[in-house]
C-alpha cells in the first residue's frame, strides 16, 4: 500500500469516528456497576440512569457485577467494546486496588478514559443498636476496649473504601475489631440491618435511608463538618477521634479506545445531569457534594488517589483476609 493510500484510509477512518460520534447515541447505553444493588455505587448510579434517560432519549441501564472488592466488574468493563455503549460506575475503591490485590486483570490507569468525578459522600460510622448497647461513638470506643475482639465490622470487601476506614479506625483508636468483607455494600448493611455484623464503616450514600428508618444508627461522620442531610449527627473530631476523616467517591470511566469525542459529550451530559433538580436533591440526601472534576483533571485526581492509598496501605499494614 502505497503512502498516497495510507492518507486516504487515515482520512476515512477519522471521518468514520467524527460520524460515529455524531449519531451518539443511538441506541440502549449500560453502566457497569462494579457492586450488588443497595451499596454506595448503586446508590448515584441509579439515579444517575435516570436523569441520562431523560436527557439522551436513550434507555441508560445499570449492570451490577460485584465481587472481590470490585475488581470483578473492572476487569468485565476494561474489555467492553469502546465504542460509547459501556460505561464503568467505580469507586474510590478501585484506586485503592492496585495496592492490595497483587494481580489485576485491568489497570484503572491505563485501561480506562476519565470522564467525570459523581459524588463524594463521607463515610460515616453505623452500628446494629440491638447488638452494640451505646449511644455515641464515645460509648462505642469504651465498649470495643473493654471487649476486644468481640466486635466485627463489615466492609464491601477487601480493598474498598470501608475496608481501609476500618482498619485506619482501629490503628488511630487503638481498638480491635474483626473485618468480615462481603460482595458489597449492600450485602453488607443487610447483614448489619439483621443483625448480623455491629459496625459498618460506610458511605454515607448507602447508609442515608437506612439511617432516616431507624435500622442503623450513626455515631459519627468522618468528614471536617456535619453533613447536611443530617445535621444531628456529629463528626468524628466532635465525638472524640479528632483527625479520623475518611470520605469517598464515584465516578465514570469509558473502557480505553473510546472516542474522545464520545467522551467528552458524556462528561458534559453527565455536568448536566449533576445540575439537575433530580440529582441535587437525591445527592443532598445522600449526603453528598456535587462535584465539577471532568476528564483530564478527574484522571489527575485518580493518579493522586492510587498513590494516596497505596502509601495509607503501606503504613496500615492492611492485608486481604
Amino acid at each position: 500500500m502505497n503512502f498516497k493510500k495510507l492518507l486516504l484510509l487515515g482520512a476515512g477512518l477519522v471521518v468514520a469516528a467524527h460520524a460515529q460520534s455524531q449519531a451518539w447515541p443511538n441506541k440502549a447505553i449500560t453502566l457497569i456497576v462494579p457492586f450488588p444493588a443497595g451499596g454506595g455505587t448503586d446508590a448515584f448510579a441509579r439515579p444517575l440512569s435516570a436523569q441520562l434517560t431523560k436527557q439522551l432519549g436513550r434507555q441508560v441501564i445499570i449492570d451490577n457485577r460485584g465481587g472481590a472488592g470490585g475488581t470483578i466488574g473492572a476487569a468485565l468493563a476494561a474489555k467492553a467494546a469502546p465504542d460509547g455503549y459501556t460505561w464503568f460506575v467505580g469507586a474510590a475503591h478501585h484506586a485503592i486496588a492496585p495496592a492490595i490485590y497483587p494481580r489485576l486483570e485491568y489497570d484503572i490507569e491505563k485501561d480506562f478514559v476519565p470522564v467525570a468525578l459523581l459524588a463524594t459522600p463521607p463515610q460515616v460510622i453505623v452500628i446494629n443498636p440491638q447488638r452494640v448497647p451505646v449511644s455515641d461513638l464515645k460509648g462505642f470506643l469504651e465498649y470495643a476496649r473493654k471487649n476486644p475482639g468481640k466486635l466485627n465490622y463489615a466492609s464491601a470487601g477487601n480493598g474498598t473504601s470501608h475496608h481501609l476506614a476500618g482498619e485506619l479506625f482501629k490503628i488511630q483508636t487503638k481498638t480491635f475489631i474483626t473485618h468480615i468483607p462481603y460482595r458489597g455494600a449492600g450485602p453488607a448493611l443487610q447483614d448489619l440491618i439483621a443483625g448480623q455484623v455491629d459496625v459498618m464503616f460506610d458511605g454515607l450514600g448507602s447508609s442515608a435511608g437506612h439511617i432516616k428508618g431507624g435500622r442503623i444508627k450513626a455515631l459519627a461522620v468522618a468528614a471536617p463538618r456535619r453533613a447536611q442531610a443530617f445535621p444531628d449527627v456529629p463528626t468524628t473530631a466532635e465525638a472524640g477521634v479528632p483527625g479520623y476523616e475518611v470520605s469517598t467517591w464515584y465516578a465514570l470511566w469509558g473502557p480505553k479506545g473510546v472516542p474522545a469525542e464520545i467522551a467528552d459529550k458524556m462528561a458534559a451530559e453527565v455536568q448536566k445531569a449533576l445540575a439537575s433538580p433530580e440529582i441535587r436533591t437525591a445527592w443532598n440526601n445522600n449526603g453528598s457534594e456535587i462535584p465539577s472534576v471532568i476528564r483530564a483533571q478527574f484522571g489527575t485526581m485518580v493518579t493522586s488517589e492510587v498513590a494516596r492509598w497505596a502509601t495509607v496501605v503501606k503504613t496500615a499494614k492492611v492485608k486481604l483476609d
